[in-house]
């Protein structure tokens, strides 16, 4: 279908003032600091409210419901051990993030083993964030391609550039302060279409609940173990905990957030409360994927969806009434824009801090403003080669981001739980985890068919062949 004039209006409306506020919430950005950590002085809420933002793209948007749409509820094992992660982040990292006046993550690493592999893992982290990120870029580009019948190409420049506009100028207070009110304009969104939802389907909530549970799709735990299923209560529980630890506390898009807090203490805050957020936020999609099952039960589609995950987008185009269409349309590329601004700040912030030396603060400014234009670009020419990619090769990408994020973490551990490991022993652990998780994630499934390692896995095993091979090349 073609986008209505109202719905275009309220959509392009949106955007525009996504990019004002964002310009008028980072307007005082004169320093370094100011752009890179807010001038380490943002409350709490609006940092927890980024970080949950920040992690909920498109792709999240509209796959977990579709997860439930074609499966049960056992995804909800997965943010459980979420929690427990970020819980430990905040009482084993995070001290070490407010000794000194940081800007990025890897600074750790540095004193601990110098600039080598401070500059090995955040360049680590840079290209797989450049790449995951531009092809999320594509994916949110492609649900706007669709429904506003416009060219792909445009489409992924038009999201990429309203979000390089207010990065670019308003740093990362306008990052934090958009992503609080995207997170609103999301949520808010997907509750108006699962009203809508639950009005189109004959017995609302109670026949949605009995349809539901004569499929056994309101199963929550699954204690069995296997490697190879992802959404069981030991992956959720310890390689759920484990990818929390990586993502949230090495990871420069998080950590990033947290130098932006007053102390440490609220940074901390904002770190525990965020686990149960994305708790409730995720149990609600999935509540949707339900209701969407019941709903397609009662009107079969023309013909079978190709995938689970085209399932809330194709109930967002074909039945949301004129004006509302584009009020969730808005929350669907609010979640893109939040992780995508994101991306731009962290990924400038890395390289400026990291592995550039800039003697003047009005140098660095000028320079980390720079990178934000450069990686938005670099970010657009991934996510319009994306278009090419068949859907494997976009899913294997997308796994590096994760696997090596347990590499990273890895490293982490070195520093901290060993005293004799040195510089050389740590890029030896850094490169051996890269082949043996590249090894997992592309070579074992072709030689042995049904042998991948469930993704919950990835970080657990990453971190501990990282630091294995670090303290074995120590002693050799």
């Amino acid at each position: 279908m073609n986008i209505s004039w109202t719905d275009g209006l309220v959509l392009c409306g949106y955007m525009l003032a996504m990019v004002a506020f964002g310009v008028w919430m980072g307007r005082g950005a004169k320093t370094s600091a100011d752009f890179m950590v807010g001038g380490r002085s943002l409350p709490w809420y609006a940092v927890l409210f980024s970080i949950v933002a920040t992690e909920t793209s498109t792709v999240t948007f509209l796959s977990v419901p579709g997860i439930a749409f074609g499966g049960d509820l056992t995804f909800l094992q997965l943010p459980l051990g979420y929690i427990v992660g970020r819980l430990l982040v905040v009482t084993l990292l995070l001290p070490r993030y407010f000794r000194g006046q940081m800007f990025t993550a890897y600074e750790v690493l540095d004193e601990r083993f110098g600039g080598s592999v401070k500059k090995a893992a955040s360049g680590l982290f840079i290209v797989t964030r450049t790449l995951g990120d531009g092809l999320r870029l594509f994916l949110g580009a492609l649900a706007l391609s669709e429904v506003a019948r416009i060219d792909m190409n445009l489409a992924v420049v038009l999201l990429g550039a309203a979000t390089i506009v207010y990065t670019f100028v308003g740093g990362i207070r306008a990052v934090v302060w958009t992503d609080f009110v995207q997170f609103i304009v999301y949520m808010l969104g997907a509750a108006v279409a699962f009203w809508i939802l639950l009005d189109n389907i004959d017995g609302g909530w109670d026949r949605v609940t009995e349809l539901a549970a004569e499929q056994d799709k309101l199963r929550v735990f699954d204690f069995d173990l296997d490697l190879t299923v992802s959404y069981q209560f030991w992956a959720g529980m310890i390689g759920g905990a484990v990818f929390a630890i990586g993502t949230h506390g090495v990871d420069q898009l998080m950590v990033q957030r947290y130098l932006c807090a007053r102390n440490e203490r609220q940074a901390g805050l904002a770190l525990a409360l965020s686990g149960p957020v994305v708790l409730a936020q995720f149990a609600f999609f999935m509540l949707i994927g339900t209701a969407l099952f019941a709903f397609y039960l009662q009107n079969p589609p023309d013909a079978p969806f190709a995938k689970n995950d085209r399932v809330f987008a194709a109930f967002i185009v074909d039945e949301m009434p004129i004006g509302v269409l584009g009020l969730v349309l808005g929350a669907v590329f609010s979640a893109a824009m939040s992780t995508l601004s994101s991306s731009l700040n962290s990924t400038a912030t890395a390289l400026t801090n990291d592995i550039l030396r800039v003697e003047s603060d009005e140098q660095k400014l000028r320079l980390v403003k720079g990178l934000t234009i450069a990686f938005g670009v670099a970010q657009i020419v991934v996510g319009i080669g994306g278009q090419w990619l068949n859907d494997s090769v976009i899913g294997s990408v997308l796994a590096i981001q994760g696997f090596t994020t347990g590499i990273i973490l890895g490293v982490f551990f070195l520093g901290i739980a060993t005293k004799g490991v040195t510089a050389r022993a740590a890029l030896v652990g850094l490169v051996t985890g890269l082949v043996v998780m590249s090894t997992i994630k592309f070579v074992v499934p072709v030689i042995w068919e049904g042998a991948a390692l469930a993704w919950p896995w990835f970080v657990l095993v990453g971190s501990t062949v990282t630091f294995g091979a670090g303290v074995v090349a120590q002693k050799s």
